[in-house]
């Protein structure tokens, strides 16, 4: 078939390895919205703004006719077809993206939810009363010609409606997801969070894993494990031990994809300690970032293109799409043709492994299946000395990811890096206190608008001077948990910042955003791959977990919103000395 020969030809341009590099696998089978011509030609053409557009839109006709259509257009124009015919083209074989998808307004949904009440100052309480009513904005059903003809959609079907984040996002996302459910179930909306949790089930049931999201160009790639403790909330919440019997099994078998296949050996002091990484050895630009993927390859030797794009992946596995944790010990650690995700064992990703692992010894234990729970203890146990011989730090108080080739820690300050206090993946005592000084040595304590990404200006979203609601989450919840009077002060203050930058976003703009800029006052977020985007799903989360622990102390007032910074670190410096003293 002539069109075949062409893709043949396409990958040798690509740089696709078809010389002295074996290629990789495309990131899923279609031949529309995964991998070959047509999809090359039209992203290339940039007939959208976002390459996301595109992917994201059905079919109207049966994909070989598609496909059979372009190859015959193609052959007329000797494989360049004009711009203009290329927009005929896609205006009658395509639908407008969206269409498999209908509003869907949950039936738990209810007008006043308890947790409202416990907000003491009015305007946060209305504020949080908008906030739940989003819930019924972003939700979304799926049309049943999804579930009847697959093949016309990169949606993949999901039986049970669900949240979405907002903006460009219409189909769920895994780690997201665990944020909207602590919004929702203090929402009161267990059913939505049931139904969303079964999705996800379904998905390791068909694939063994749960994808980076609800598209068939995300199905090679996953996004940071959360299900566990995804049941684990929705268990806390309704007591609904019958799902979890139904479903442990599957929760196991998820556990058992990061294993396989995203598990990495390190060698310290003549030890070997295993630990896990992102890593997506598959091919081809992603096809939602297809035209950025291309031209960034274009700028490296044709033998490092197939790596750059297996990295590209890989940092969109990890949910921080992209930062300079990625890039660090690269060629030019400013530019992301220097990602290297797969060469860094990353902390987060190791904490909810460890977090996950303690939950499932504790649902077996529930469920009575003692050899299985000791089996869980036991690979907890395993993964906490890990992460205390090769990620600790005693000296500053923190975990760094570490690089598996220079056999060092990044140092760079991310949240991230605390996210075992979070996570509860640690053994020493006095953690929450190290934690603050390691914050206050970073000067974090000092920003009054959120917490950083990171201190570096790289001009991705997931570096500075951008705060990520999940982020915040890490350490406040992770100071909050402590017993320690002083760091559970730190994380309320933290908490008032971030309640205040998103409530004064939200005055102004009306709209709740998936990223903030903390350097001027706090405005919707910028950087990355695509505009900022409304919603929005996490965001709403965790602001609603905040109102709900410190509801009764949290203030829309400028004058007691921010403690200034240097009195923050006084005070804070002033608690942890006295703490040190023998009283």
């Amino acid at each position: 078939m002539p069109g075949r020969t062409w893709e043949l030809c396409l990958l040798l341009l690509l740089g696709l390895g078809l010389g002295s590099q074996e290629a990789l696998p495309p990131p899923c089978e279609s031949r529309i919205y995964c991998h070959g011509e047509l999809l090359h030609q039209v992203q290339m053409a940039k007939l959208y703004q976002d390459d996301k557009h595109f992917v994201d839109m059905p079919l109207s006709t049966a994909p070989d006719e598609v496909l059979q259509s372009f190859s015959e257009l193609s052959e007329a124009y000797n494989h360049s077809i004009p711009t203009r015919q290329l927009q005929a083209f896609v205006a009658e074989h395509f639908q407008d993206v969206g269409q498999e998808l209908q509003p869907w307004t949950p039936a738990d949904w209810k007008d006043s939810p308890q947790f409202l009440q416990k907000i003491s100052d009015a305007k946060l309480r209305a504020w949080a009363g908008q906030l739940h009513q989003l819930w019924k904005k972003l939700g979304k059903k799926m049309k049943p010609e999804v579930l009847s003809h697959p093949e016309r959609f990169s949606l993949i079907y999901s039986d049970h409606p669900f949240i979405v984040p907002g903006g460009r996002f219409l189909e769920f996302y895994y780690w997201d997801s665990y944020w909207v459910m602590e919004g929702l179930l203090l929402s009161e909306m267990a059913e939505t969070v049931k139904g969303m949790l079964q999705n996800f089930l379904d998905l390791v049931k068909t694939y063994g894993h749960v994808p980076n999201g609800g598209r068939v160009y995300y199905l090679q790639r996953s996004q940071p494990p959360l299900l566990t403790l995804m049941m684990d909330r929705y268990l806390s919440h309704t007591n609904d031990i019958a799902f979890l019997q139904e479903n442990i099994e599957t929760l196991a078998l998820e556990l058992d994809f990061w294993t396989k296949n995203r598990s990495v050996s390190v060698s310290l002091g003549g030890k070997s300690y295993i630990l896990n990484r992102y890593y997506v050895p598959y091919g081809g630009p992603r096809p939602e970032s297809y035209s950025k993927d291309a031209e960034l390859a274009d700028t490296l030797p044709e033998g490092d293109r197939e790596p750059l794009w297996a990295e590209l992946k890989a940092g969109a596995e990890s949910g921080w799409d992209f930062s300079s944790r990625w890039l660090i010990g690269g060629p030019n650690p400013n530019l992301l043709s220097s990602i290297r995700t797969s060469k860094l064992v990353p902390v987060d990703l190791n904490a909810f492994l460890c977090q996950a692992e303690e939950l499932m010894s504790n649902f077996y234990a529930r469920l009575g299946n003692d050899s299985q729970a000791r089996k869980y203890r036991t690979l907890r146990a395993q993964r906490l000395d890990t992460l205390n011989a090769v990620l600790r730090d005693e000296e500053s108080g923190a975990w760094f990811d570490y690089d598996l080739e220079t056999g060092k820690k990044n140092r760079e300050f991310y949240p991230s890096n605390l996210t075992p206090l979070w996570a509860g993946c640690f053994s020493d005592p006095s953690v929450a206190d190290k934690a603050l000084k390691y914050l206050e040595d970073s000067h974090i304590l000092t920003y009054q608008y959120g917490i950083p990404t990171s201190l570096q200006k790289t001009g991705q979203q997931w570096d500075f001077p951008n705060a990520w609601a999940p982020l915040q989450d890490v350490v406040i919840r992770g100071l909050a948990k402590s017993p320690s009077p002083q760091a559970q002060e730190v994380a309320f203050q933290l908490a008032q910042n971030w309640i205040r930058t998103n409530f004064d976003v939200y005055s102004q703009k009306s709209a709740m955003y998936e990223k903030y800029d903390i350097s001027n006052g706090g405005q919707p977020g910028g950087g990355g791959e695509y505009e900022v985007q409304e919603g929005f799903g996490w965001t709403n989360g965790v602001v609603l977990m905040l109102l709900d622990r410190y509801g009764d102390r949290l203030t829309s007032g400028a004058q007691l919103a921010f403690l200034e910074p240097h009195c923050l670190v006084a005070a804070l410096l002033l608690s942890f000395l006295l703490s040190l003293l023998p009283w």
